[in-house]
């Protein structure tokens, strides 16, 4: 669901940009408001863990990959503000540092997941785990569901970003200028592998962790469950053994992530221009979109904006450090990265508090 550079248009771009500033935007003051609640750390946990989630990359039909996003657990634990934020951050760092997902496309991969994901995963959650207790199995399995919406609600924006391309966006004589499929061939091929594995992971992980939430520390659980009947403080002041334990999860992901490496293959829509000329890789696109092959060439528009950013890590592989390794060290890189990035907002935003308060 990482749309590269060059797979849409400035236009789409720009409408995608405009659509997420204004959660942004509402989504930093509702930070701000809790700071004193020391909302910030759980937030670069959560954004961490959603990074290193996403390295873990699954086989899919058609010789294709994906991956859960962690958006489901993050919005019962943050909230829908606050986790738009963590997840866009983690998304940002990929895009800069790794290339996975593009520099022009940001705001449609934020949109699609840290935005609109999170907030099916919110409604989806609140609906069906209504008033049970902190820790009524009702509540995993509303954590469940609604991770698993929620991919799937982020995976279809995602095709139909890339299925209108060539509809809106094309040359004199019809040829695609960017995306080269289609809505026909898009929504089919992006949704069969979310509707199965990609969304069965992410509800996992999402149900998973918010069980061992229930027996570890579940005030961490109290934000998005008001009436549970919990007399605990909520998880934005629990900034304490919960996010360690949680801590220790988040280093057994990134010693384990070069497991996301054995999946073969790439996700659908993420191909550089070089495959278009590609056999091997232009048999994998064909396979993966119902046997229609792409054009003879990448799309003009693709090859320009595709070679518009080039990341220090490309596909998190460390030069001259191959193999699990450099995998492991691209995952600590990303991690510190998005932490310090956080610490770096909680100063900035305490400093606003404090000359607003005149402190």
């Amino acid at each position: 669901m990482h749309i590269p550079d060059g797979y849409l248009s400035p236009a789409t771009c720009a409408v995608a940009f405009a659509a997420a500033i204004p959660f942004w935007s509402a989504s930093l003051r509702k930070v701000e408001q809790q700071l004193g609640t020391r909302l910030v750390p759980i937030l670069g946990v959560f954004s961490a863990f959603s990074f290193v989630v996403m390295m873990f990359n699954l086989p899919l039909p058609g010789g294709t990959t994906g991956h859960a996003v962690g958006m489901g657990i993050a919005t019962v634990v943050l909230g829908p503000w606050a986790a738009s934020l963590a997840i866009s951050i983690a998304l940002l760092i990929q895009a800069i540092l790794f290339g996975d997902g593009g520099i022009t496309a940001l705001g449609a991969n934020c949109f699609n997941m840290a935005i609109v994901g999170t907030w099916v995963a919110y409604v989806s959650y609140r609906v069906i785990a209504g008033r049970a207790a902190l820790g009524s199995r009702r509540r995993v399995v509303a954590a469940a569901v609604g991770g698993y919406l929620a991919i799937n609600a982020a995976a279809v924006l995602t095709a139909i970003e890339l299925g209108v391309q060539p509809l809106w966006f094309h040359g004199p004589s019809g040829v695609p200028l960017y995306a080269p499929y289609p809505l026909h061939i898009a929504i089919p091929a992006m949704m069969i592998g979310h509707l199965g594995l990609a969304g069965i992971a992410e509800a996992v992980v999402s149900g998973g962790l918010l069980a061992y939430l229930q027996r570890t520390e579940r005030r961490l659980l109290q934000a998005t469950a008001p009436g549970a009947g919990a007399t605990a403080r909520g998880a934005m002041g629990a900034f304490g053994l919960g996010p360690r334990r949680l801590l220790a999860v988040l280093g057994i992901l990134m010693i384990l992530s070069p497991l996301g490496v054995l999946a073969t293959g790439v996700a659908w829509g993420e191909w550089g221009s070089e495959a278009f000329t590609h056999p091997e890789a232009r048999q994998q696109m064909a396979r993966a979109s119902g046997d229609v092959a792409p054009p003879q060439a990448a799309p003009v528009g693709l090859e320009r904006l595709g070679s518009l950013w080039r990341s220090p890590i490309p596909d998190y592989e460390v030069p001259y450090l191959q193999g699990p390794v450099g995998y492991v060290l691209s995952a600590t890189v990303g991690t510190g990265l998005i932490i310090l990035l956080w610490l770096l907002v909680g100063w900035v935003l305490a400093r606003r508090r404090r000359l607003h308060t005149g402190a």
